[in-house]
């Protein structure tokens, strides 16, 4: 009997509720839709939408289909979709390991035990948030993510209502940087996008390929040489992208705020404090600041 319905395994060490906590964090995201513990979007396959939602299952997760079926390529591009996106690949013992003789992560761990790095699968979709986010405000940015979506993204009607696939870089790519600072995005975000979508559309910067480099530093450096591209992105990118379990955005603001918090400060740590800090977390730095993100909501 056909069915519209496929399950992602996931491993024993997995919790659906903390990450669909992290997934409701904005009521602006618009790349999802969230209804109780259903999250709903749509996907890009072969050319075509592809519409599905994601629940809590007892043997993992369960996709259901809305528009688009299961059965061959689709199927397997939205469950492959779905580890990258929750990280399912990862066994966690040695982070809680870790976590657990560790005064800092300690707490957070316990609080929050099954949460994954809830990433961004999409390389060109990843640079855009991150730039977006650059000296601003997370809640500023996500309207500004929003209103870039809704003005060059593909919408795709389902039951009523309406999901967005991501703009296509290589339609990006030819805009005027005039067409995006028409959405409050400044003049030199406005070019940063453009010609980070231009490099993918060419096929100069690629997720296999920045993957195929297997060494953070190498990738780092890679990315930094590219205007508009920091540690901060950098290691952004990395951790939400490329799913490196050791990225450290050392200078982003919510983990200085996370790590007053934590460590009872009185101010929110330097740098150099920030740096120190992680020294004990080698390894597994991107889950330490992800949960320690978590503290803060």
């Amino acid at each position: 009997m056909e069915t519209d319905r496929v399950i992602v395994h996931t491993p024993p060490d997995f919790s659906f509720p903390e990450c669909l906590a992290y997934l409701s964090r904005s009521a602006d995201e618009c790349m999802f839709h969230i209804e109780g513990e259903t999250v709903t979007r749509a996907l890009e396959v072969d050319g075509q939408p592809v519409v599905f939602s994601m629940s809590e299952d007892p043997d993992g997760i369960s996709v259901e289909f809305k528009q688009g079926r299961p059965d061959g390529k689709a199927g397997e591009e939205v469950s492959a979709f779905i580890r990258d996106w929750l990280d399912l690949g990862r066994d966690l013992t040695p982070f809680y390991e870790l976590a657990e003789g560790d005064p800092l992560l300690r707490q957070a761990v316990r609080e929050h035990r099954g949460l994954r790095v809830v990433g961004i699968p999409d390389l060109f979709e990843t640079f855009v948030w991150a730039i977006l986010g650059q000296q601003i405000t997370v809640s500023f940015a996500y309207v500004l993510k929003k209103r870039f979506v809704e003005t060059f993204g593909t919408p795709v009607e389902s039951d009523g209502q309406t999901f967005w696939i991501f703009p296509d870089a290589g339609a990006v790519a030819g805009f005027d940087p005039d067409a995006l600072r028409e959405l409050k995005i400044t003049g030199r975000k406005s070019e940063y996008i453009i010609d980070i979508a231009r490099m993918i559309a060419d096929g100069e910067l690629t997720k296999t390929g920045l993957l195929e480099l297997k060494d953070d530093k190498l990738i780092e450096k890679e990315l930094t040489a590219i205007r508009g591209i920091g540690p901060w992105t950098a290691n952004y990118a990395l951790m939400r992208c490329l799913h490196s379990p050791d990225a450290y955005p050392a200078a982003d603001v919510g983990l200085h705020n996370a790590l007053k918090l934590a460590a009872g400060l009185d101010r929110k740590p330097t740098l150099p404090e920030t740096e120190a800090f992680a020294e004990p977390w080698k390894g597994w730095r991107a889950y330490a600041t992800f949960y320690l993100w978590r503290l803060l909501h």
